[in-house]
């Protein structure tokens, strides 16, 4: 007997709702990964050894997270987005294409996106928890939320 979705105790809507908050995630932190990504290659000034190498840190941790975000996305039964053209259409973060920022710059723009997608997140726990009743994802979500504020504090610690 074949099925074609998973029966995990959660109503399709808030299967299919979970797999959207997810979906959206899934896009700011893969746009998060570019522009970290970016910053790695493109960094310049005095600190450029310990700012490239913190910066590759930090889009390795974030590559892993989009990792667990797409195959949590395929564990509720949904296609996980994919596309660059997915990701523009569904993140929150803003792109700075084609600008040399200086290293501090660099660090402020990336701080605000993980202070975003903290704000963000606290929002989509509660939800899972209270409109979706999904704990399993909202553990899931608060174990990315304390990743994102050891990632803000150690970005914070470059500009103090």
């Amino acid at each position: 007997m074949k099925r074609t979705k998973p029966d995990l105790g959660l109503k399709d809507s808030a299967r299919k709702a979970v797999s959207g908050l997810l979906g959206a995630l899934l896009a700011d932190e893969y746009l998060l990964y570019t522009k970290t990504r970016n910053f790695h290659w493109n960094v310049t000034g005095g600190r450029f050894h310990d700012l490239h190498k913190f910066f590759e840190s930090q889009y390795e941790e974030i590559d892993d997270s989009i990792d667990e975000i797409a195959e949590r996305i395929r564990s509720l039964g949904e296609v996980s987005p994919g596309s660059l053209a997915e990701f523009l259409a569904a993140t929150r973060l803003k792109e700075a294409p084609g600008k040399l920022l200086p290293a501090d710059e660099m660090i402020g723009a990336l701080l605000a996106d993980h202070e975003s997608l903290i704000r963000q997140l606290r929002k989509d726990i509660d939800r899972c928890g209270d409109e979706f009743k999904d704990v399993g994802n909202q553990d899931f979500l608060t174990g990315l939320l304390e990743q994102h504020e050891k990632q803000a504090w150690m970005l914070r610690s470059f500009l103090e």
